[in-house]
C-alpha cells in the first residue's frame, strides 16, 4: 500500500462519521419540511443575499452616526476573506449539494450564506452588546433554513460558520477602537491641547 492510498483511506476513515451525521441530520430535517414553512425559510435565506447585505451596511453607515462607518468597515473587512475562502474551499473540494445540484462554482462545502450570517452577527454583536443574543439566532436562523431547504448538508453549515465567525473576530481585533463610541472624551485646555490625566 503507497503513502498516497493510506492516506486517503485514513482521510475517508475520518470523515465517514460526519458524512453518517450530515445523512442522519438531513433525513431528520426534509421529514419535517412544510409548504408553510418552506416559505418562512425562503424569506430568512433570501435576507442573507449580497444586495440585502450591503443595503442593511450602508444604512448603518448613514443612520449610525456613532459608531456606523467603523461597523460597515468591520462588517465589509469580515466578508471579503470570509467569501474568498468559502469560494476557494468550494471549488476545491466540488460537493454535490443534498438536493443533487452538482456545480463546481456553487457547490455545497462550504455554506457562504453561514458564513456571511456568522461574520455579520460577531461584528454587529460588537457594536450592539445587548443585542447580541438576538444577533446569534438571526445567523442560526440563516443556517437552519440552508439545512431545510436542502440545500446545505450539517457540515457544510458549521464549517462556513466557522469561517465567518473566525473573520467576523479578526476583523473587529483589526479595526479595534481606542475607544469605545459614546466615551467620554478627555478634557481639553483652552489652548485645545487634552490635558494629562489626573494621577
Amino acid at each position: 500500500m503507497t503513502r498516497a492510498t493510506a492516506g486517503a483511506l485514513f482521510v475517508v476513515s475520518l470523515l465517514s462519521p460526519v458524512l453518517e451525521l450530515d445523512a442522519v441530520v438531513r433525513d431528520a430535517v426534509q421529514s419535517r419540511r412544510t409548504p408553510g414553512v418552506d416559505h418562512v425559510m425562503q424569506a430568512i435565506t433570501d435576507a442573507g443575499k449580497p444586495v440585502t447585505v450591503l443595503a442593511a451596511l450602508l444604512a448603518i453607515a448613514v443612520l449610525d452616526e456613532a459608531a456606523g462607518v467603523l461597523t460597515a468597515r468591520r462588517a465589509l473587512l469580515a466578508l471579503l476573506p470570509a467569501n474568498l475562502v468559502v469560494e476557494g474551499l468550494k471549488r476545491a473540494v466540488g460537493r454535490a449539494r443534498p438536493d443533487g445540484e452538482h456545480k463546481p462554482s456553487n457547490a455545497a462545502f462550504p455554506s457562504s450564506h453561514a458564513a456571511n450570517a456568522a461574520a455579520l452577527a460577531v461584528v454587529l454583536s460588537r457594536r450592539w452588546r445587548r443585542l447580541a443574543a438576538m444577533f446569534a439566532v438571526l445567523a442560526l436562523a440563516v443556517c437552519a433554513s440552508r439545512l431545510f431547504l436542502d440545500r446545505h448538508w450539517l457540515s457544510d453549515v458549521v464549517c462556513g460558520a466557522a469561517i465567518g465567525a473566525a473573520t467576523g473576530v479578526l476583523a473587529c481585533r483589526w479595526l479595534a477602537d481606542r475607544r469605545s463610541p459614546g466615551a467620554a472624551r478627555p478634557p481639553r485646555t483652552r489652548g485645545g491641547a487634552p490635558q494629562p490625566a489626573p494621577p
